[in-house]
């Protein structure tokens, strides 16, 4: 299991937090027209739903390119904790336990590499630094303790259902 310090959820926050922060329109554009403000912070979502699947008991080269990321997270996260702040970096802050993807999650979450790799591909440079920014995000909270954490939970039950009934059919 990856494992997640406080630096790397600190560093979770901080991608979470400054995506937000370049989204919010304002609350008087958002009032005017809520539904074309929200699908703008879609394409981040759906990469952090994404990152949050990546970290969820998959190998080979995507898991290792995940825990290459959330090893460098918690490094960064841990050294501007310490460095930055004063504080103390190093503390797990992961769960316990985690619902781990089943062959046939994983079977779409290999899907999805393969989709998220042409969105990204096909998008503009701002639209791919939001969804690399995504899938980042979503790789340090995917197992964390809190709430982003536990929202992993039902996508991989999500991706262990579709893959159950895409695999289960043939």
């Amino acid at each position: 299991m990856n494992y997640i310090t406080y630096g790397g959820v600190t560093v979770g926050l901080m991608i979470l937090g400054y995506q937000l922060t370049i989204w919010y329109p304002g609350r008087k554009q958002l009032m005017k027209d809520p539904v074309k403000h929200a699908a703008r912070l879609l394409p981040f979502l759906l990469s952090w739903a994404y990152g949050c699947l990546t970290t969820l008991g998959v190998g080979g080269a995507v898991g290792w390119v995940s825990g290459a990321v959330l090893g460098l997270s918690n490094w960064l996260g841990d050294v501007a904790l310490v460095w930055g702040v004063g504080g103390s970096g190093g503390q797990s802050a992961a769960r316990a336990t985690y619902l781990p993807l089943s062959g046939n999650g994983l079977g779409i979450v290999l899907i999805l590499t393969a989709c998220f790799i042409a969105a990204v591909k096909k998008s503009g440079d701002d639209q791919s630094k939001t969804l690399k920014l995504g899938a980042w995000c979503g790789i340090t909270l995917g197992t964390s303790a809190g709430v982003a954490g536990f929202a992993a939970v039902p996508l991989a039950q999500v991706a262990n259902w579709l893959g159950d009934n895409t695999y289960g059919q043939i």
